[in-house]
């Protein structure tokens, strides 16, 4: 196939847009999460202190990605990238079991939110290559996740450091956004 064509096939089947929110508390992981998607180096990661925007090609999908910044003092602001998302992606830091109430809590708010209605939701419980952490279905059931519905959801263990279980989430998101956009 030459290049004309290949051009020609990309233009007659344009990608979807999907607009993707990236949030969890501070130090969850979703900055790494968000640099292992787009294949880029996660050795040097600082606090995000306002958001990142990175857009990642999936499964004839554009996917448009929020990384907004999880410490306390900007997740008042969140609200502020509700708008027009189509799914949520909540990272956990699963080894830091004394933050479990609280990101349980932010959870919470975020499912209660009206913009954020029927959005399908991924929790990633990340850090499972850390030996401390809990596995999915502990956080899963003290989140009463079960409890949701309103809308699809799914957690996923994963590892943004090392990658694993990252595309199974992400195979998860375009599922559920193609069924929903169908």
């Amino acid at each position: 196939m030459g290049l004309l064509s290949i051009l020609r096939k990309l233009k007659s089947a344009p990608d979807q847009e999907v607009r993707i929110l990236l949030l969890g508390l501070d130090n969850a992981g979703k900055t790494t999460l968000l640099k292992q998607l787009a294949s880029e180096d996660i050795s040097h990661i600082t606090p995000t202190q306002g958001f990142n925007i990175k857009s990642v090609q999936s499964q004839g999908f554009k996917l448009n990605v929020w990384d907004i910044g999880g410490q306390r003092k900007i997740r008042p602001y969140w609200r502020n990238y509700f708008e027009n998302t189509d799914v949520l992606i909540y990272v956990i830091d699963s080894a830091d079991r004394k933050r479990f109430e609280e990101t349980g809590q932010e959870l919470a708010e975020l499912l209660d939110e009206e913009k954020l209605s029927s959005v399908p939701v991924l929790i990633f419980a990340n850090k499972q290559d850390l030996l401390t952490a809990a596995p999915a279905s502990e956080i899963a059931e003290g989140l009463n996740l079960h409890t949701i519905r309103d809308r699809v959801w799914q957690i996923q263990s994963c590892s943004a450091l090392t990658g694993e279980g990252v595309q199974d989430g992400m195979n998860w998101v375009c599922k559920n956004v193609s069924a929903k956009k169908k």
